[in-house]
């Protein structure tokens, strides 16, 4: 490949079923399955040189034109109130105080730091946010699971555990509440038939809109490149 494009990731993924490239704007990356041999692997590299290299180059201009300011507050899904931000010289990754809610942020990689304090964040509160709302409208699942996945806000298997995307903690209340009363639904329709729908209606009269709100969410620069 040429030199204009950094260095691909290649993940191998025994679930994978064809090699599927991602240019994010840091990195690009390529999943293979898992028998696919390295003539394949570059085969298919010198097949998508022209591609890889059209949309690595439009995602650098898109990166360049986003004002990366690191934001001096940070509003949370179950917060009325901004956490304030202050980035300085420490030993720690970052301190927050609950109390005063304020995070200290170490400058030598504040994106890196923010972002951890904010998976953190919803590791403790998405849970526990998910369960009380099962509580409510009655719809128990299993297990809760905060993850990073690229492409979805949540996820619900067919024995009830439940996956949530940690960014929603970087979403208003109402649009998370939305993700989790979608996926607490599927624990009694497994599918998007009418009836699906006709329950998340039940739980969420506004989930159309939300739903809008959820589909045009953009996220910080710092959360996508960190």
């Amino acid at each position: 490949m040429i030199q204009t494009l950094p260095e691909i990731q290649i993940t191998h993924h025994a679930r994978a079923t064809r090699l599927r490239l991602r240019v994010e704007p840091t990195r690009i990356r390529l999943t293979v399955p898992e028998f696919c041999t390295k003539r394949q692997i570059q085969d298919f590299l010198n097949q998508s040189e022209q591609w890889l290299i059209e949309t690595w180059q439009k995602q650098q201009e898109k990166v360049s034109s986003i004002d990366q300011t690191l934001p001096a507050e940070l509003q949370l899904f179950n917060l009325c109130q901004p956490i304030q931000i202050q980035y300085q010289a420490q030993k720690h990754s970052y301190i927050y105080d609950e109390e005063l809610r304020q995070l200290l942020i170490s400058d030598r990689q504040p994106e890196i730091y923010l972002k951890a304090f904010v998976i953190a964040y919803a590791k403790q509160h998405l849970p526990e946010y998910l369960q009380n709302l099962s509580n409510g409208i009655k719809l128990p699942f299993a297990q809760c699971a905060i993850r990073q996945p690229k492409t979805r806000w949540g996820s619900c298997s067919a024995r009830h555990d439940i996956m949530l995307n940690s960014g929603l903690a970087l979403l208003p209340e109402e649009v998370a509440r939305y993700v989790c009363v979608h996926e607490l639904a599927h624990t009694r329709h497994f599918d998007h038939s009418p009836n699906f729908w006709a329950e998340v209606a039940k739980h969420d009269a506004d989930y159309k809109n939300h739903r809008k709100l959820l589909k045009s969410a953009a996220m910080p620069w710092w959360w996508l490149a960190a």
